[in-house]
């Protein structure tokens, strides 16, 4: 299953991932730096912000700054990471920041949805958590 990324919600793109990789499918999400949080933006930049600053730099918990990176937390997030089952289910997943072109000529699902809210992207959010694009 080939997923666009383009203005999906976070939740309900981690959700439909988390899904389908616990049914054994393979799954590959594309344009996740384009993935939507709705909500007020500066709220959103200081709930991540806080979990960042949480424990210590040696010992965790480690939150990411990647964007790619925070969708894959929050699809672990939604399965049981711990058990083999859910080990199994997230080798299965690969993130793209972009959109390679070895997918062009795949069917591609999109999950976009007409947003009426305040919304950030999680590049911008990456960004303000400090994370450096190359």
């Amino acid at each position: 299953m080939i997923i666009d990324g383009k203005h999906a919600v976070l939740g309900r793109l981690s959700s439909t991932a988390a899904k389908e990789l616990l049914k054994g499918n393979d799954v590959v999400i594309l344009n996740a730096e384009k993935v939507i949080v709705t909500g007020d933006p500066n709220d959103i930049k200081e709930k991540y912000l806080k979990q960042r600053r949480r424990g210590s730099p040696q010992h965790g918990p480690f939150f990411p700054k990647k964007p790619e990176l925070i969708l894959r937390r929050t699809i672990r997030g939604m399965m049981p990471y711990k058990k083999a089952r859910g080990k199994n289910a997230l080798k299965k997943l690969k993130i793209h920041i972009d959109f390679p072109n070895e997918f062009e000529k795949e069917e591609i699902i999109s999950l976009t949805k007409e947003i009426k809210s305040d919304f950030i992207t999680l590049g911008e959010l990456s960004k303000a958590l400090g994370w450096r694009p190359r």
